[in-house]
């Protein structure tokens, strides 16, 4: 296995996930009620320093060769929390989005979003728009980020879509087939995810990338996200490289 050290003398691994063409990284980041709750803090503590997380991990993912990364940070199931919780997520999203827009767009990252939109705050809705606009053209990471998102959702509107354009005619019978419902999908124009990473000792997908993920190798780490880091990072992405993805065949 290659490794390389990068600007900060830090060993990073390469290895061969250059194999299966641009590395897609999805993370389940579960665990900061639970990081703040070990603290006595309030949940949207534990909140906050999650964000802090995301950034030092995007900061780092594409000199870990990683061009697509997607991050769940607020399902459709989690409209259940309190309102108070809900509330101050909402807020911390609009609040993040603008504070680290000119970062993200220095840094090349397309930021986009993957979702339902249609119950977010008009004025987060329009946060959102903007910066996808402003960093449209960067490619030196796409992240996406899930919000108001579920898998089951998701394929919902996407064949509901795909309903409409065959009964308009802008699709045939004959057309009607994977790639037309995948480009209906959220996160249509991004590869599927190779790796899906789940924080806080979880082991269950919680409808997150349903149909995306079909073939993507999985991870469970014990660690709570406010507490993962980017050494912990590297050393999934050198199992991940060490892995046999047959798709379904058997390697001669």
């Amino acid at each position: 296995m290659a490794l390389r050290k990068d600007k900060t003398d830090r060993k990073v691994a390469t290895s061969e996930i250059t194999d299966y063409g641009v590395p897609h990284v999805a993370i389940i980041m579960d665990g900061n009620g639970r990081w703040a709750k070990k603290r006595g803090w309030p949940r949207l503590a534990g909140h906050r320093k999650g964000a802090e997380q995301i950034k030092k991990i995007v900061r780092e993912a594409p000199d870990l060769g990683i061009r697509y990364m997607t991050i769940y940070a607020f399902s459709t199931e989690n409209w259940k929390r309190s309102l108070i919780e809900v509330l101050g997520l909402m807020k911390m999203f609009r609040f993040m989005i603008r504070r680290e827009a000119d970062a993200l767009a220095a840094e090349g990252v397309h930021l986009r979003f993957i979702g339902d939109r249609s119950r977010l705050d008009p004025a987060l809705r329009e946060t959102m728009d903007q910066i996808e606009d402003r960093t449209r053209g960067n490619t030196r990471l796409t992240l996406a980020v899930a919000i108001n998102y579920g898998g089951r959702d998701e394929l919902r509107r996407a064949a509901a879509q795909l309903a409409i354009d065959h009964a308009s005619g802008k699709i045939g019978a004959d057309e009607l087939d994977d790639a037309a419902l995948a480009a209906r999908l959220d996160t249509a124009g991004m590869p599927d995810p190779d790796l899906v990473i789940r924080t806080s000792g979880e082991t269950r997908i919680s409808n997150f990338l349903s149909w995306q993920a079909a073939y993507a190798e999985y991870e469970f780490t014990e660690t709570l996200w406010p507490d993962f880091t980017v050494e912990e990072l590297t050393e999934i992405l050198s199992r991940f490289g060490n892995r046999d993805r047959r798709y379904g065949g058997v390697k001669t």
